[in-house]
């Protein structure tokens, strides 16, 4: 008989496994050269899109959840750099998609992020000096959610990992991952000092609440607000996720952050499918995610990526970044870790050969941008 430890959302779970089978199957990548947020933005945005075969098939009359890239503190910049010139989604990409996606017909839109506090969302970006009254106007029906723990939902959604993962079976998620129509990741396109890249994939690590995969999460069941970051239970296998939760299907495997990250992502990425993939590198940050990482440094890419498969799209993005998707580990730039491209391939999800993508738009070979010399 069925539990509260059970945290099931079935009908939305159901639903998940429609999606899944749209979400396989290999699809066009959109590059668009982009030097700037200004006013260049919207038109060449709107041809991104167009890209991909627009956005109406997507999101007409749908609940949109968009998943953006706020990785670490507002207060941690890199000197005085603005945090969305460098490691976060800008808000100007945030907005502009959300505005597009009205115009397309979308019902709702919901902006997702799991800061480390419990703070409402509009509280973290205020605190990274932008103003929240500019998004929620972007579009109607404009709704934000800390989703790093239930902050008022009833109960956790559980979702699996199609035939099986590789390091874990399902995830217990906030239920706003289960119950919308439409999943998008805005991510930032930068290096990644564990993964390799932070891309469409790595973004949605950070959808696991901490409540359940933090350090200091309940042992039995989750804590009632987040503690710590996901180290103990994600980076290095140290502690498993609460109890109530799925747990590792392989615990004597190698409790190495550059075996176990990557897996972690692609087995996310199978379990809560991404319908639309947007990589912000108009500015970025080279040499790592975030200005803690040793050697950091602000990178001006000034592409624009976007696709309706992540794997394929993470992998032109790759590509661009001067990158070989199809490296193994120990060549750039999984010199320390395995290749996540390859393992969210192996769940079915995507080529990340990109000699079977189509690019459309701007061609690799003419916008590539070695994000190691920058």
């Amino acid at each position: 008989m069925a539990t509260r430890r059970d945290f099931l959302a079935g009908a939305a779970t159901a639903a998940l496994f429609q999606q899944r089978a749209a979400a396989v199957s290999n699809a066009p990548v959109a590059v668009q050269r982009c030097r700037t947020y200004g006013a260049g933005l919207e038109p060449t945005m709107r041809r991104l899109f167009d890209g991909v075969g627009g956005l109406g098939r997507l999101v007409n009359n749908k609940t949109v959840a968009i998943k953006i890239n706020l990785t670490g503190r507002p207060s941690r910049r890199l000197g005085q750099t603005p945090v969305e010139t460098t490691h976060w989604t800008h808000p100007r990409v945030i907005g502009m998609t959300m505005f597009l996606m009205q115009e397309a017909g979308a019902r709702r839109i919901r902006i997702l992020e799991s800061p480390s506090a419990a703070d409402p969302l509009e509280k973290v970006i205020r605190d990274a000096n932008w103003d929240p009254a500019l998004l929620l106007g972007a579009a109607k029906h404009v709704e934000f959610e800390n989703t790093n723990f239930l902050n008022g939902a009833k109960r956790y959604a559980r979702l699996s990992v199609p035939n099986g993962g590789h390091l874990f079976p399902a995830f217990d998620l906030h239920p706003r991952y289960a119950d919308c129509d439409v999943f998008v990741s805005i991510a930032k396109l930068k290096e990644h000092a564990v993964a390799g890249v932070t891309l469409s994939m790595k973004n949605c690590f950070g959808i696991t609440p901490c409540t359940i995969y933090g350090d200091g999460a309940g042992e039995h069941e989750p804590s009632v607000q987040p503690a710590g970051d996901r180290r103990a239970v994600f980076h290095v296998g140290s502690r498993s996720p609460s109890h109530s939760a799925p747990q590792e299907l392989h615990p004597g495997s190698p409790r190495q952050e550059g075996y176990r990250i990557p897996r972690i992502v692609a087995d996310i990425a199978a379990a809560r499918p991404i319908h639309l993939s947007i990589l912000d590198g108009v500015h970025s940050i080279a040499g790592g995610e975030g200005p803690w990482v040793p050697g950091a440094r602000p990178c001006r890419p000034g592409v624009l990526i976007a696709g309706t498969n992540p794997v394929c799209t993470d992998a032109v993005a790759a590509a661009i970044l001067g990158f070989d998707p199809l490296a193994r580990r120990g060549a750039p730039p999984f010199e320390n870790c395995d290749n996540m491209l390859a393992l969210a391939a192996q769940h079915g999800l995507g080529t990340h050969d990109v000699s079977r993508i189509e690019v459309a738009g701007a061609q690799i070979a003419d916008i590539r941008y070695d994000i190691r010399k920058a």
